[in-house]
């Protein structure tokens, strides 16, 4: 039997022969069965958080593996942590097979190399961090050493793969098994399965800083307003949670250096 990575969309076979639009509308139609499949994973994705909080509220950080999309969508959820909930970057952090060279260029052989996996895990992972290892098919052996490596220094483990008979799964205390069934390319796990890999980290890292109180309700009042959108953000945060108008509010903030926890608690405590 093929891996489910692997194995061929019997809807897709003629897929040369369609139309634009039937093309589209099969891909879209493909992609609409991801949500469920990761609502089926939920179970997993929470132990994966529970695991995740619990080491960075012990002073642990959080560390993501992998190659190819799976590396890159790692790097992506790591990089984006810092404004979004205000963590300092070495708390989340992306390891990618092949180095930031593969973020731009494709460097394929780079993840059959379990010495570099091992080697790079060790380099940037400590008792008591978390590492996530991504892996559609759940055999790269990057990622699988990574997990192995972690496991001797005392960290914990998650897995996200699509196939749930893979060696990733065994290396992993929780594995986030994402079942999304065959390409509408055979084998392109970047689409189904990078998309909801992508959901899957969303989940995990969002939950994640929810649960650490890094949010008020829905606001993100530990990012960084760093730029012009995120400044009016920032405006806005305060206006609504503290009833000041958009130019004391805007005073406020400048004058904290633009600390929007920071304003809110002040206003509270008045």
């Amino acid at each position: 039997m093929d891996r489910p990575t692997e194995a061929r969309n019997p809807r897709a076979k003629a897929l040369s022969s369609l139309s634009t639009r039937q093309l589209l509308e099969l891909m879209n139609d493909e992609d609409a069965t991801v949500p469920s499949a990761v609502r089926d994973a939920i179970p997993e994705i929470q132990r994966a958080v529970e695991i995740v909080a619990g080491a960075l509220e012990k002073g642990g950080r959080l560390r993501y593996v992998g190659a190819g999309t799976s590396g890159r969508l790692g790097v992506l959820d790591a990089s984006e942590a810092p404004p979004t909930f205000g963590v300092a970057p070495e708390v989340v952090h992306g390891i990618m097979a092949g180095g930031d060279q593969a973020l731009r260029r494709s460097i394929e052989g780079a993840e059959d190399d379990a010495d570099a996996g091992a080697r790079d895990a060790r380099a940037v992972v400590r008792p008591g961090d978390a590492l996530v290892g991504i892996s559609a098919s759940g055999r790269a052996r990057y990622v699988i050493a990574a997990l192995a490596a972690a496991k001797e220094v005392g960290a914990r483990r998650v897995a996200i793969t699509c196939d749930p008979g893979s060696p990733l799964v065994s290396e992993a205390e929780v594995a986030v098994v994402l079942r999304v069934g065959p390409e509408v390319l055979a084998g392109s796990s970047r689409l189904k399965a990078g998309t909801a890999t992508k959901l899957a980290l969303n989940m995990i890292s969002t939950a994640t800083m929810v649960r650490l109180g890094k949010t008020k309700g829905d606001l993100m009042i530990d990012m960084r307003p760093v730029s012009a959108k995120l400044r009016e953000r920032a405006i806005r945060i305060v206006r609504d949670e503290s009833g000041l108008d958009d130019a004391e509010a805007r005073r406020r903030l400048e004058a904290s250096g633009w600390d929007v926890r920071a304003v809110l608690e002040s206003k509270e405590r008045r």
